[in-house]
């Protein structure tokens, strides 16, 4: 191992500038230093606050050298948004996945529903990296939220069910999207602060259920 304690060299070319630049970069890292550099933020930083962690935690957490997060990352900040870029683009991946072949608009939705909940229940020091590290005026940093790929999933599945008069059509679709997210995102943190030793997914009919009432028309819902 490199001595993690080693400062990057002056005069080696700068860390990439911005996501696509370190979506190339790190597709040429070795898979199992990307993994470990992975496992390692998603320790450090799920068990301790956002400032309390460097550089030099995360190298020697990850057995590579300093220079090595330098050279890919450049700041904390970036480290932490480009592997939660890596992290939600598997949701990204498995919600497209999962939304082929199904036409029915509520099944769609139901579908984007569980999808999301089974990640967040199998992955939570994701989530709570997510939501601890990252503030939200930050969160348009990472690029798996502009891709086009996880985002038109997400509201193609709100514009097809309001454009077939499903889902609430007195708002915009991105409002929708709001709504969900926040329902969801909420859900979840709570559901780990608290150390619920019960899977979401356990629940999911009932909170369905909750977020379907919330979204769709009046004359969709069920009666009583």
């Amino acid at each position: 191992m490199k001595s993690a304690a080693a400062s990057p060299d002056i005069g080696r070319a700068p860390p990439p500038s911005d996501a696509d630049d370190r979506r190339a970069a790190l597709a040429r890292m070795r898979p199992e230093t990307l993994g470990r550099i992975e496992k390692a933020v998603l320790s450090l930083f799920s068990q301790r606050d956002f400032h309390e962690v460097s550089l030099l935690d995360v190298a020697k957490a990850a057995n590579v050298s300093l220079q090595t997060i330098y050279k890919y990352f450049g700041s904390k900040e970036v480290l932490v948004y480009a592997m939660l870029d890596v992290m939600l683009g598997r949701l990204a991946e498995r919600m497209i996945d999962h939304l082929q072949g199904i036409d029915d608009a509520r099944e769609r939705l139901r579908k984007t529903c569980w999808v999301t909940l089974d990640y967040m229940d199998k992955h939570p020091a994701v989530m709570l990296l997510l939501f601890t590290a990252v503030p939200v005026s930050r969160h348009r940093h990472i690029r798996v939220y502009e891709s086009p790929e996880l985002m038109g999933a997400f509201l193609g599945v709100f514009k097809d069910g309001q454009a077939r008069g499903v889902l609430n059509n007195q708002v915009s679709h991105k409002v929708l999207l709001d709504v969900f997210m926040g329902i969801v995102g909420r859900v979840v943190l709570m559901h780990i602060v608290r150390g619920e030793q019960q899977p979401l997914v356990a629940q999911f009919d009932a909170l369905f259920g909750i977020l379907w009432r919330a979204m769709s028309m009046p004359d969709e819902r069920p009666a009583g």
